[in-house]
């Protein structure tokens, strides 16, 4: 998705397809986590619990939208260009505001107190995924497939949305 040669129509519309199928995927992600909370975790949870987990959903759903659409906005420019420089300064905003909003969610998660450790570890376990989902957009790849996870993950890949951004701030230098 960088500006590589220009792919043929075939690869680029598989590429397509490909993006396409990620984009839903992370929307998809997050109206599941946020149906749930709505329709089975809230309503067995005190109004504190409740209020403690929306702390972890928060950014976990903020990310997740994000990333849904940035794969949906790259079918837009893959095999052809480089991201349009508008996304790419509200990709890097993304940046700097999600540790924000990670971090003040862990503060309103570990600072009240919880005399429940189930509620509490579940919560806690929302926000390290939505800290993974962070990391795997704008640190480092950490998505892989399961056969190859292990081996994958050690290579320290830089995620394809920063060498996005990457490539549209060489392309802006022009």
């Amino acid at each position: 998705m960088t500006a590589a040669a220009p792919l043929g129509w075939q690869q680029r519309e598989a590429l397509r397809r490909r993006l396409l199928s990620l984009g839903l995927g992370e929307l998809s992600a997050a109206t599941v986590f946020l149906a749930l909370a709505v329709s089975v975790v809230g309503p067995r949870w005190t109004t504190h619990q409740a209020v403690t987990l929306w702390w972890a959903l928060g950014p976990l759903t903020v990310v997740l939208v994000q990333a849904g659409a940035y794969w949906l906005l790259a079918r837009s420019w893959v095999g052809r260009g480089t991201m349009p420089r508008p996304v790419a300064r509200t990709y890097r905003v993304f940046r700097v505001f999600d540790p924000v909003l990670l971090v003040l969610g862990l503060v309103m998660i570990l600072v009240p107190g919880h005399p429940d450790p189930g509620p509490w570890l579940l919560t806690l376990a929302v926000w390290t995924f939505a800290a993974l989902e962070y990391a795997n957009y704008f640190l480092v790849r950490l998505s892989f497939p399961p056969t190859t996870w292990a081996r994958e993950v050690t290579s320290w890949r830089t995620p394809r949305l920063v060498r996005d951004l990457r490539a549209s701030d060489r392309e802006g230098r022009h």
